[in-house]
C-alpha cells in the first residue's frame, strides 16, 4: 500500500494541478492513481500537454505518445476575471471552483484571486449570466521549470486548496448526514426518547469511569 502511494504521488507530481477534469476525472490525484493501477492512459492532460506526457512515459517505463484529442487540446493557460458589474452574487462559480479561487457571498460581488485560480474553466458553465472570461495569464516562468505556465508554488498551492476544500466539503456531508439521523431518531422515538437514551448512555460511560 504504501508502495503504491508513492507511485500515485509521482505521478501525480507530473500533473499540473489544474483540477479541470478534462482527463475525465475529477481531481488530478484520481487520474494519478487511474494511471498507476492501468486503467487510465498516459496522455489524458490537456493542460501538461506532451510535457507531462514525457514525464509520466519516462517515470513508468512507457513508450511516448501524442495527447490524446477526445480529451482536448493543450494551450497556454488562462485564469478567469469576473464582470463585478454584471455578477448576481449566485455562488455557483464559488461551488465549482476546485481550489477556492473565487470569494464573495451570496447576492454579493464575487472576484476571483488571481494566484490561486489554475485556469479551469470550471466556473464558466454553472454562471448563469455569462460574467465570467478566461483571459491570458502573465507569466512568468521559472528556469529549469517542466511547464513555462505552472510554477511548482502553484501546483503544490493548487493540490494543497484542493485537499482543504474535498476535507472541509466531507466533514459537512458527515455533519449534514448526522443531522439526518437525528431528525429520523426524534421523528421515530421522539425527544424526550432520544434525551434519555443519551443519559443513560452518559451514565454508562461515567460508571466505567469510577
Amino acid at each position: 500500500m504504501a508502495k503504491d502511494r508513492a507511485k500515485i504521488a509521482a505521478i501525480d507530481e507530473w500533473l499540473p494541478q489544474t483540477q479541470c477534469t478534462q482527463c475525465s476525472y475529477p481531481r488530478c490525484e484520481d487520474y494519478a492513481s487511474a494511471i498507476a493501477e492501468g486503467s487510465a492512459d498516459i496522455n489524458q492532460c490537456p493542460p501538461g500537454g506532451d510535457i507531462t506526457i514525457r514525464g509520466l512515459a519516462a517515470l513508468l517505463g512507457k513508450m511516448g505518445k501524442p495527447l490524446n484529442p477526445e480529451f482536448g487540446v493543450h494551450k497556454a493557460k488562462t485564469v478567469a476575471v469576473i464582470d463585478e458589474d454584471v455578477c448576481i452574487g449566485c455562488v455557483m462559480c464559488i461551488k465549482a471552483c476546485p481550489t477556492d479561487a473565487i470569494v464573495g457571498a451570496a447576492k454579493q460581488m464575487h472576484t476571483v484571486i488571481e494566484v490561486d485560480c489554475t485556469g479551469c474553466e470550471l466556473c464558466l458553465e454553472p454562471c448563469p449570466v455569462d460574467c465570467i472570461e478566461m483571459v491570458a495569464q502573465q507569466q512568468s516562468p521559472e528556469l529549469g521549470w517542466r511547464w513555462p505556465d505552472y510554477s511548482p508554488t502553484a501546483t503544490n498551492r493548487a493540490r494543497m486548496l484542493t485537499n482543504a476544500k474535498l476535507t472541509r466539503e466531507a466533514a459537512r456531508k458527515k455533519a449534514r448526514s448526522s443531522e439526518k439521523r437525528l431528525r429520523e431518531l426524534r421523528k421515530e422515538k421522539g425527544g424526550e426518547q432520544i434525551k434519555r437514551d443519551i443519559a443513560a448512555a452518559l451514565a454508562r460511560v461515567q460508571e466505567r469511569q469510577q
